[in-house]
This record gives structure tokens, sequence and C-alpha cells, in this order.
């Protein structure tokens, strides 16, 4: 089958999915562009005609995996009945993915790739992190324009604290063991945060 989509033409694609399952395996730094060639089945020199190293396939990797992430995000906040309850799906958004496309999660948030350095790149993470931002400016527009908080600051303390659940309970990770779930440990963290805010008094 990977003879197959390189004869189509799909060989860029083709290295890009044999990488996804390696950085699974072996981590972001754990491999060779070699072997994800010999993966696909062809020769080393291959992958040079769609890369110029194993740094810019894992930039592809993450490039991918934000405009898949940033799309997950948007459908989580056209599908929320109220600001709030956006919100949140939006949170249980990003646990899906980091669950779902783990190797493009690796590819994005750990293994060490400059997101200013590639312009692809940068548009889709700025994507996703304006998705984040809409939300979080839904969810403020009620409040009093003296009291309200930054959305900025909102979306980006949000994201650090999905990241933080994925890191902790994640892959074996020590918070695994937390009888409570990465679920409800993301939704209560959220709802600390806001009331702390201000934005919500329930």
């Amino acid at each position: 089958m990977a003879r197959e989509s390189y004869h189509h033409g799909n060989l860029r694609q083709a290295l890009v999915e044999a990488t996804v399952r390696l950085i699974e395996e072996k981590g972001p730094q754990g491999f060779t562009l070699a072997e994800a060639a010999r993966l696909v089945g062809v020769s080393a020199a291959a992958p040079y005609r769609h890369f110029t190293g194993r740094d810019e396939l894992v930039e592809e990797i993450a490039r991918q995996g934000f405009e898949d992430f940033a799309d997950r995000l948007g459908a989580a906040l056209a599908s929320g009945r109220t600001p709030l309850g956006a919100f949140l799906a939006m949170g249980q958004a990003y646990l899906s993915f980091a669950a779902q496309r783990r190797g493009y999660y690796i590819a994005m948030f750990e293994s060490g790739i400059s997101i200013a350095g590639n312009s692809g790149l940068t548009q889709a993470a700025e994507r996703a992190r304006g998705t984040l931002l809409r939300a979080a400016e839904d969810l403020f527009q009620n409040v009093p324009a003296d009291r309200r908080p930054p959305a900025g600051m909102a979306a980006d303390h949000i994201w650090a604290l999905s990241h933080g659940v994925v890191e902790l309970f994640s892959r074996g990770k020590p918070g695994g063991r937390s009888p409570i779930s990465p679920s409800d440990m993301l939704e209560s963290g959220t709802l600390i945060y806001l009331r702390g805010l201000g934005v919500i008094t329930s």
C-alpha cells in the first residue's frame, strides 16, 4: 500500500503518516528520515524530494495537526448552546484531539520545533488560538467593561490548563493514578478559574 501511495504521487503524505506512527512509538527525536522512508517502501533518498530534512517533515505534521485541531475547536465552539457550554466543549475537544491524534499532538507541542520559523505552521497555530479567543470574547460579552478580563489572557490560561491536564494524565504520566478523570479535572479547573475572574457566579 505504501508503494501504491507513492506511485500515485502521494509520497509526501505517506511520509507524514509513517512519521506520525514513528513519533507515537519512539518520540519526536527517536527516529530518522531513513526509517520513515523504509516504512513507506522507498529509498532513503526519496523523502528529500519533498522535505529538506527530518525537522521539516515534523513541521508539516505539526501544521496538519494544528489545522485539524483548529477545525475541532471550531466545531466545539459552534456546538455550544451557551457561551459557557461552548467554552467547556472546546476544552473537551482539546483532550479528545490529544488522545485521538497523539502523534500529531506530540509533533505540535513536544518536538521542539519553531512555530515562528514556518509561515504555514504559524498560521495554523494562530487559527487554533483565534478560535479559543473568540470563545473567550463571547463568554465575557455580558461582563461590564470595567470588570471584563482580557480575552487573550483567558484563552492562553485555558490553553495552558488543557495542556497541563494532558501532560499529567496521558501516556502513563503520574496523574493517571488520580480517581478524577482528565475530562472532569479540566472542566472543574476551568469553572474554578472563571469563577475567580467573576465571569460566572453559580
